[in-house]
């Protein structure tokens, strides 16, 4: 797959919310997970096995999800980038609304990296 149909396809998948078929079809097993410093989620994880072991983090934080939202993807070379959306309510923490700039880089038609800006 060509970066811009992983894109699309990624894309597609999160708009359903159906996030596990994005990782085990168009993640890389090797892939990494950054976070920014001040998440309460481990700020990196590496391959399939840690970046599950986040997502069970944050899920395990989420009282209830409002609404979401994923834009369109840009593509450049190797890497895209998508805005998400989400208004939830954390546990203990009351509703907020995150907003944020995912980027990927894609080598061999997998996605190596996701680093999420907010």
């Amino acid at each position: 797959m060509s970066t811009q149909e992983i894109a699309n396809r990624l894309v597609a998948l999160c708009r359903q919310g159906d996030y596990e078929t994005c990782y085990k079809e168009l993640f890389s097993p090797n892939a990494v997970s950054i976070e920014p410093d001040h998440t309460p989620a481990p700020q990196r994880a590496e391959g399939m096995e840690g970046i599950r072991k986040k997502g069970e983090m944050w899920q395990s934080m989420i009282e209830e999800v409002h609404d979401s939202s994923v834009g369109d993807p840009i593509v450049a070379s190797d890497h895209f980038a998508c805005a998400m959306m989400v208004d939830w309510t954390m546990k203990g923490q009351g509703r907020s609304k995150l907003e944020e700039i995912c980027l990927y880089k894609v080598e061999d038609g997998k996605i190596v990296s996701e680093q999420f800006i907010y």
